[in-house]
């Protein structure tokens, strides 16, 4: 099982390496464009793999307990990241330019999504044993929605609001849901959001460089 675990990891660490050189020069803010399909999906599933693997371990790891060790670990790595890359090309369709109102009021959606029965939901099914890949990714889509939303609307090529993003996710992954700090986590992120709309220069990388 050693070997699963590293593997996960060891792929999430370059995930990390290749997004951050593909992202180089890429961030403006709101105002960030998302290029071609094929451009954007191949940094977006990098991004994923960086962002989602080390949270997905213990996943990993169950499988590969119950599957045959590590013959199980790509065909569930591989339709895990399968879901979040139909996310991409989601992401890629309903993309529209936005200011900053509109990246707060997503921020303060995001932020009221953490507190709904749905994220509890999704967030405990992504601690039990899924079956395969593709059900645990729609699990961890259903948890981190908001979350990624959040990311999207304040810069989806900012490796500042990227990592982040990727350590809320990683936290509510690996920790059990606890309203002592869930509601405050809540509460600052529409906290954010409202700060965004109110003054948007004081948020990095909310605005383009100039």
């Amino acid at each position: 099982m050693a070997a699963a675990l590293a593997a996960t990891l060891g792929l999430a660490t370059a995930s990390w390496a290749v997004a951050v050189w593909q992202m180089h020069g890429m961030d403006m803010g709101t105002a960030t464009r998302l290029g071609s399909f094929a451009s954007f999906i191949a940094v977006w599933v990098v991004m994923m793999a960086a962002m989602m693997l080390p949270g997905a371990a213990p996943a990993v790891l169950r499988r590969a307990q119950v599957s045959g060790g590590m013959r199980a670990v790509p065909l569930f790595t591989g339709s895990y990241l399968a879901v979040w890359a139909l996310v991409g090309a989601a992401v890629y369709a309903l993309d529209r330019p936005h200011g900053p109102v509109a990246a707060g009021l997503v921020v303060i959606a995001a932020g009221l999504y953490e507190l709904t029965p749905l994220k509890r939901h999704f967030r405990r099914r992504c601690r039990v044993s899924v079956r395969s890949g593709f059900g645990f990714g729609l699990c961890c889509v259903g948890s981190s929605i908001g979350l990624m939303a959040m990311l999207l609307a304040l810069g989806v090529m900012s490796v500042t609001w990227m990592s982040v993003t990727a350590i809320l996710v990683l936290g509510q992954k690996l920790l059990p849901p606890k309203a002592a700090i869930d509601v405050p986590l809540a509460l600052a992120i529409m906290g954010l959001g409202v700060w965004i709309i109110l003054v948007p220069s004081s948020v990095p990388g909310l605005t383009p460089p100039m």
